[in-house]
């Protein structure tokens, strides 16, 4: 693009897109900090790349700071490729007519030597494969996850989708080490700081006394049981499972040495999922240990597990039937345990999925019963009784929507203008962009940050607060760096004057951010503007 008239010109790159701002813009050095009209000119710049169209947003926003993913699930973040090659290790079989993961008799994953028709994995491991063997691989891949999906009248997207964690589930749980150092180094690659991921640790103990005890509608009976029967019993194994899982992922990225990966700089915190398609004395089994666990892991101070989630798809049987049932259980621990953060999966789910009345209050419940601070997903929202009024009290309570775009698509169907994420932001209710299982859909952060801008005309100014909302909204310990919630204009007192994101606050800045690590957090998160502004 050439612009020969202008008196002052600023050549802007970015990937492979060159522009030029208007005539006045003044650029600041590479390296240099950005000076007050950075935001202005990278504006302009990001407008520039609107124009020429979607792939010079792409990659405008490569480097873009995206702050935070907060709804992430932890084993569908892991790429179908490195799930075959960790199955090659262990010596796993695949079932080539099902394209899964082998099960034995006992329902176990099948390990060599593998009978026919079954195979192993270490076949679609090699250094090359045979035509056939490609073939199967790539079955597999597809089978992983929702590449190359059609939806047919018999198999629509939503089955695809929830049918993949059957067939890649099951490999031995230590290898939770290298699926985070691919997670967060994916994550640090498009300049994302920050991911809550939500895990199943074990609970077959829980399950077990749950089943043994029977129901009990009152919940302080119930409780009362499972914890003389020992449910408390694996908190220490739920713990050693994530402690291991985050020393591994060090010991892989070298964190803490002078060859330390730049990953390392990636915060992981775990989200507790609970099962809620099970029975009422399973789900609330698992939902007290996942309260207990959580409780013990704040009041340490440990950096492991942070809040809870309920998961599996909201339109099965037992999770619509006992939809409310579930909501009054966390309603009724998180009473008792306060300090446990909630953020649950509600409306996840379009008409003509379940009957009309279903899309009616669920995310209403899951705000009003449970006291969610977040709400995965939330498609379903202008469904609700009294839809405006609802929008009027998430954005009263600052409750914030976990928005993901792809995901909805695919399981949902759901796009464009048939999505409630404009609507949200009309009414003012915090929203984030996040991916949900980034390797089922195959993509990343920075693919929802395209989408967004692209199919919602969105603004740099926009793409700002997407990224700062997600740190507002963090279950990170201690207060926000901003004074008013989900208004980033000015910092908290400590911090006032200062250069947010500088590299030399004052005392009484610092000592903030020392107390506080969700502050420290959103800092970064300025620093890291500052960074990709004064490149422009």
């Amino acid at each position: 693009m050439h612009v020969q008239s202008f008196r002052t010109r600023c050549v802007v790159s970015f990937g492979l897109i060159t522009s030029v701002l208007a005539p006045g813009a003044v650029c600041a050095a590479p390296g240099q900090p950005a000076t007050a009209g950075a935001e202005t000119r990278v504006a302009r710049a990001y407008q520039v790349a609107v124009r020429q169209g979607p792939l010079a947003v792409q990659a405008f926003l490569a480097q873009f700071p995206k702050g935070a993913d907060l709804h992430v699930h932890l084993t569908a973040g892991v790429y179908a490729e490195t799930l075959i090659r960790i199955a090659a290790e262990d010596k796993v079989c695949i079932d080539p007519v099902k394209a899964q993961f082998a099960r034995d008799a006992q329902g176990k994953t099948a390990k060599e030597p593998c009978k026919a028709p079954l195979l192993s994995a270490a076949e679609l491991n090699g250094s090359s494969l045979t035509p056939s063997q490609q073939d199967r691989y790539d079955r597999v891949i597809d089978a992983f996850s929702m590449r190359n999906y059609v939806p047919t009248p018999g198999f629509s997207g939503h089955d695809q989708f929830f049918s993949t964690f059957d067939r890649f589930g099951g490999l031995d749980k230590s290898h939770i080490g290298q699926w985070l150092d691919e997670i967060t180094r994916r994550s640090d690659a498009e300049n994302n700081q920050y991911l809550e991921l939500m895990h199943t640790p074990p609970f077959g103990h829980a399950a077990r006394i749950a089943h043994e005890i029977g129901w009990n509608p009152d919940f302080a009976q119930m409780r009362q049981a499972l914890i003389e029967h020992g449910l408390r019993d694996e908190i220490a194994l739920d713990r050693e499972e994530t402690r291991k899982a985050v020393e591994a992922r060090n010991d892989i990225q070298k964190c803490g040495t002078p060859q330390a990966s730049s990953a390392c700089r990636v915060q992981v915190r775990f989200i507790y999922q609970v099962l809620r398609a099970f029975s009422p004395e399973q789900v609330f089994a698992q939902t007290l240990l996942g309260f207990e666990t959580v409780q013990q892991a704040i009041e340490q101070g440990s950096d492991d597990w942070i809040g809870i989630n309920f998961v599996q798809p909201e339109d099965y049987m037992v999770a619509m039937r006992d939809y409310s049932l579930h909501m009054k259980m966390v309603e009724y621990l998180h009473g008792l345990y306060p300090k446990v953060h909630i953020s649950l999966h509600a409306g996840e789910l379009a008409p003509g999925m379940v009957p009309p009345e279903g899309l009616k209050f669920h995310v209403r419940q899951a705000v009003e019963v449970a006291h969610a601070e977040r709400i995965g997903h939330g498609v379903d929202v202008m469904y609700e009784d009294d839809a405006q009024g609802l929008l009027k009290e998430m954005a009263r309570k600052h409750v914030m929507v976990e928005v993901n775009l792809t995901s909805n698509d695919g399981i949902l169907g759901i796009t464009g203008d048939r999505h409630p994420f404009q609507y949200y932001r009309a009414a003012h209710v915090p929203v984030a962009l996040s991916t949900d299982d980034q390797a089922v859909s195959r993509i990343d952060l920075m693919h929802e940050y395209v989408r967004a801008a692209n199919d919602y005309r969105l603004t740099y100014a926009d793409l700002k607060q997407l990224a700062r909302t997600g740190m507002e909204h963090n279950f990170l310990p201690g207060t926000s760096l901003w004074a008013t919630p989900d208004a980033f204009m000015t910092p908290a007192t400590a911090c006032k004057a200062q250069i947010l994101g500088g590299s030399k606050p004052s005392t009484a800045c610092k000592a903030f951010l020392d107390a506080n690590e969700k502050a420290a957090a959103q800092w970064e998160l300025e620093k890291r503007f500052r960074e990709f502004e004064s490149k422009f």
